[in-house]
């Protein structure tokens, strides 16, 4: 074949001769170039390309095979390389014999389809390497064609962001056949502007790449900045530091009177079991003390941070109901599952905040009235106590169903006082919440968080009333942060 520019019909247009046919490739050249360069196709400046040999393998590593995995973009790389079985090497052409310089081309496969490096015998402590079926070597005739330049075109996003529109096959099994290869149109300055081209490019590579791990990182706190921005709000909240202190609001002394009273009010009617070991956190001497089982003992230390003096330390179970899943003989399984029914929720229901109905599995109103601890009301927290621990939503009641059951790695919390439950989930979502309830996960190979270990998690406990201006603040701002 036979490339030229037609003059002056079709300006600086690029034509193909084959035998005695001529044809415009205008429609096929993917930009313009200089007039001193030629667009060729690929195996006009080439001596040799052709896919590799499926190998025989063997555990000898005397003779390397180059596979897709020793072609990365950070360059060639032979301690990637299974070997071939010594005896074989006599199937092998002398041309099939890796030469330093050639190109390796991945050739088959979503995601490693394309990606191309130089082999270098400097980098190969063996005798000799071949390449597998997945890769074609290309060895260019390199008075016309230098292999770096070859690489870097190859390698620039024009070439490869239309890798897979070339290649053939299924979206799984893409191959990038030999003769596409062959046939790639390829610009070719003079030897000499190729030269200058690598000498420049040996320049401003070590700077770009640079400024693309400047870029990474810049992007990826891009990224980090809202979720940690939100994060500071939510600890700024907990802390006291979100919204200014109103000395006439009622103190968290007497909001967390009217819980107590409450709470002994639902013992006393058998709704909720009493604390084997009730907690009372007061001040003195501007110390925080708790009385425990008749004892009490200092607890500075365990404090995380200081609060306003018109809020109170509180444990977890000083201010929420926890409540286990039924694990008795009496928990669903599989035979139990009905199209509709009672919401049987799992891990996977747990929404972005809420829990979510869109794939729930369910029971029989039958089996759920079997059940015991685990049945769900309107605003409980639903928290996971394996796998991904901590990591709490809220139950929401629609107008189809109005209560709903959680499995054996679940944990309702259930705040005794309606009013600060969304202040209580400001805190669950804040960071000292996050490190406290990392803190106390037990197991390696499957994290597990027990119950009683978070029910002991400190809550700093505003007035109610700063509550309310807490929560109205937090929802002004954290629609302004998902916007950035």
């Amino acid at each position: 074949m036979l490339f030229f520019k037609q003059w002056p019909v079709s300006y600086n247009t690029p034509y193909e001769k084959i035998g005695d046919e001529v044809r415009s490739l205008a429609d096929e050249v993917p930009f313009d170039i200089p007039d001193s360069w030629e667009w060729v196709r690929l195996i006009d400046v080439c001596e040799y390309i052709q896919r590799g040999k499926s190998p025989k393998y063997s555990p000898i590593k005397k003779y390397p095979v180059v596979a897709q995995k020793c072609n990365q973009w950070s360059g060639f790389s032979i301690e990637k390389a299974q070997f071939i079985e010594p005896n074989s090497l006599s199937s092998y052409g002398p041309e099939r014999l890796l030469q330093d310089n050639d190109l390796m081309w991945n050739s088959t496969g979503l995601g490693t389809l394309g990606r191309m490096a130089i082999y270098k015998t400097a980098a190969n402590p063996y005798e000799l390497a071949v390449a597998d079926s997945h890769v074609t070597v290309i060895r260019p005739l390199k008075q016309f064609a230098l292999p770096e330049y070859l690489y870097y075109y190859f390698a620039n996003p024009s070439v490869q962001s239309v890798i897979e529109d070339q290649a053939d096959g299924t979206t799984k099994q893409k191959e990038l056949a030999t003769a596409t290869i062959k046939a790639y149109l390829t610009p070719i300055p003079p030897l000499d502007e190729q030269r200058r081209i690598l000498a420049k490019l040996s320049e401003v590579l070590p700077v770009v790449k640079n400024y693309g791990v400047v870029y990474d990182e810049t992007t990826a706190m891009q990224e980090a900045f809202p979720e940690s921005l939100k994060k500071s709000i939510l600890q700024e909240a907990v802390q006291g530091k979100l919204v200014p202190q109103d000395p006439s609001d009622e103190p968290a002394e007497a909001l967390l009177g009217r819980i107590r009273a409450e709470k002994q009010r639902l013992i006393k009617e058998g709704k909720i079991k009493k604390d084997k070991h009730e907690s009372v956190i007061f001040r003195r001497d501007n110390s925080h003390y708790e009385k425990l089982d008749g004892v009490e003992r200092c607890i500075d230390d365990e404090l995380p941070f200081e609060i306003p003096k018109s809020w109170a330390w509180v444990r977890f179970s000083d201010i929420a109901v926890f409540e286990n899943g039924d694990r008795s003989s009496r928990y669903p399984v599989e035979s139990d599952y009905v199209p509709d029914g009672i919401p049987f929720f799992g891990a996977k229901d747990m929404g972005e905040k809420y829990m979510e109905y869109s794939s729930v599995r369910f029971i029989t109103p039958q089996k759920f009235e079997e059940l015991g601890n685990g049945k769900l009301k309107d605003g409980d927290f639903v928290c996971l106590l394996r796998g991904n621990v901590g990591k709490t939503r809220i139950y929401k009641e629609n107008e189809k169903y109005h209560t709903g059951f959680i499995c054996a790695q679940m944990l309702i919390i259930r705040c005794i006082e309606s009013s600060i439950q969304k202040y209580v989930y400001t805190v669950i979502n804040s960071q000292y919440y996050c490190r406290a309830i990392e803190s106390k996960i037990t197991g390696t190979a499957v994290r597990q968080l027990p119950a009683k270990e978070e029910a002991n998690i400190l809550i700093p406990l505003p007035p109610l009333a700063e509550q309310r201006r807490i929560v109205q603040r937090i929802e002004e701002l954290l629609p302004l942060v998902k916007g950035l």
